[in-house]
C-alpha cells in the first residue's frame, strides 16, 4: 500500500503547488489594479510585472483578465507585464496560445483595451485572424473593432459593382461610430439616390429652447448663477444683458446637430446663454453626453452640474467632450449654459454647439417615446 501513499502525497503536492502559483498571480495583478499616481505603489508593481513574468506563457489570460478591474494606470502595467509575457514566448520561438487567446478576443465582456492587446499579438503570428474575427464585430462594444469591421465592408463596397454596394453601405453604417467613416458612407448613400439622418445616426439633441443674453462682460459671467442655474420654468421672464429674456424654441437641420447661436440667434458679445431639452429614456441606465463647442459651457442634468470648462476659441470638434451620466428611467431635463466672451479676431466669433447621447463606443442611443407615465422634467438646478 505504500505506493498508493506515495502518488497520494504527490498528487496532494501537485494540488497544493497548483493553488499556491494561482494564488501568487492573482495576488501579483492585485498589486498592480492598487497601483496609484504619484509613484505610489510603484515598486511594488514592479515587482508583481517581475513575478508573472516568471510564471510565462500560462499567466497570459489571468493577466487579460486583470484588465476588468483597473484604472487607466494599472492598465498600463498589465499591458506592460502581457508584452513581456509575449515577447519572452516570441523571443523563445513558441508560439502564443491561439485557441484561449481567440476566445478571449471574442469575449465581449473582457475589457476593450485587453482584447485589443491580445488581438494585435494574435495577428503578428496568423495575419489570417483578421478576416476570421473582424466581420463578426460591426456591433461589438469596442469602438476600435467596430471601425475595423465597417473598414472591411467599405473596402467590399468600394470594389462591388454600383448596383450592388449599396447594401454594403447600409450594412456598414449600422455599426459606424466614427465620423470619417459616415461621412464615406454617407456620400455613397446619396450618391445612390438613397436617403439616411446623419442626426439620428449618432443621437444629436436637435430641439432646443434658448433663453439669454445674460452678462458675460469681462468673463465674469461663467461664474455667475443667472436665473436659469435655479429654476426652469418655460413660462418664465427674467432681466437679461439686453432688456427682458424668455425662453424660445429653436432646432438645427444640420447633419451633425450643430446649433449655431451666432447665426440662428444672434453672435452677442460677452454674453451667457442656456439652452435646455429633454431626453426620455425607458430606463435607468448610464450613458454619456457627448458635446462640442469652441465656447465656455456648463452642463446640467436633471438639476446636477456633471462637467464645465472655462475656455474659448481653443477649436471644436465632433466629441470633443464625453461626459459619463446616470439618466433616469422617464423624462431627464438636459440644461447648458454657453459663454461668449469680447473677443473681435475672425477666429473667435464662433458661437455654437453640438450635443449627443450615446453608449461608451459611439453609438447612438434613442430617445424612447414619451408615454403617460414619463415623469416630469426636472423644475430647477439645485
Amino acid at each position: 500500500m505504500l505506493w498508493k501513499s506515495v502518488v497520494a502525497a504527490a498528487v496532494t503536492s501537485v494540488l497544493l503547488s497548483t493553488v499556491t502559483f494561482a494564488d501568487e498571480v492573482a495576488d501579483a495583478i492585485k498589486t498592480i489594479q492598487s497601483v496609484q499616481p504619484a509613484s505610489k505603489g510603484t515598486a511594488d508593481a514592479r515587482r508583481a510585472v517581475s513575478a508573472l513574468a516568471r510564471g510565462g506563457a500560462k499567466n497570459l489570460i489571468p493577466v487579460l483578465q486583470g484588465f476588468r478591474s483597473a484604472s487607466p494606470l494599472a492598465a498600463n502595467w498589465l499591458r506592460n507585464a502581457f508584452d513581456n509575457l509575449a515577447s519572452a514566448e516570441a523571443a523563445a520561438g513558441r508560439k502564443l496560445p491561439e485557441q484561449p487567446l481567440t476566445s478571449f478576443v471574442r469575449d465581449t465582456q473582457e475589457s476593450p483595451v485587453a482584447r485589443r492587446l491580445a488581438y494585435e499579438w494574435l495577428l503578428k503570428q496568423n495575419p489570417e485572424l483578421k478576416t476570421q474575427l473582424i466581420p463578426g464585430m460591426l456591433l461589438d462594444p469596442s469602438a476600435e473593432f467596430r471601425r475595423d469591421a465597417v473598414a472591411m465592408l467599405l473596402e467590399q463596397a468600394a470594389a462591388a459593382p454600383e448596383a450592388t454596394s449599396l447594401p454594403l453601405y447600409q450594412k456598414a453604417l449600422s455599426g459606424a461610430v466614427h465620423k470619417d467613416q459616415v461621412d464615406t458612407i454617407a456620400a455613397a448613400i446619396r450618391k445612390a439616390g438613397s436617403e439616411i439622418n446623419i442626426q439620428n445616426h449618432f443621437g444629436f439633441l436637435a430641439d432646443w429652447k434658448v433663453i439669454g443674453p445674460f452678462d458675460n462682460k469681462e468673463e465674469k459671467g461663467f461664474d455667475v448663477a443667472y436665473p436659469p442655474e435655479t429654476e426652469l420654468r418655460e413660462d418664465a421672464e427674467y432681466d437679461g444683458q439686453l432688456g427682458k429674456v424668455s425662453w424660445k424654441p429653436v432646432n438645427t437641420e444640420d447633419d451633425y446637430g450643430i446649433l449655431d447661436i451666432a447665426k440662428k440667434i444672434q453672435n452677442y458679445k460677452g454674453s451667457v446663454m442656456y439652452a435646455s431639452t429633454t431626453w426620455t429614456s425607458d430606463k435607468d441606465r448610464q450613458l454619456e453626453l457627448r458635446l462640442g463647442t469652441p465656447n465656455a459651457w456648463k452642463l446640467w442634468v436633471n438639476g446636477k452640474m456633471v462637467f464645465g470648462r472655462e475656455e474659448y476659441h481653443r477649436g471644436t470638434e465632433m466629441d470633443q467632450y464625453k461626459i459619463p451620466v446616470q439618466l433616469k428611467a422617464g423624462s431627464n431635463t438636459i440644461l447648458l449654459k454657453i459663454c461668449q466672451n469680447e473677443q473681435t479676431q475672425d477666429w473667435a466669433q464662433s458661437y455654437h454647439f453640438q450635443i449627443r447621447v450615446c453608449d461608451a463606443t459611439g453609438a447612438a442611443v434613442s430617445n424612447a417615446p414619451k408615454t403617460a407615465q414619463t415623469e416630469p422634467a426636472a423644475k430647477g438646478t439645485n
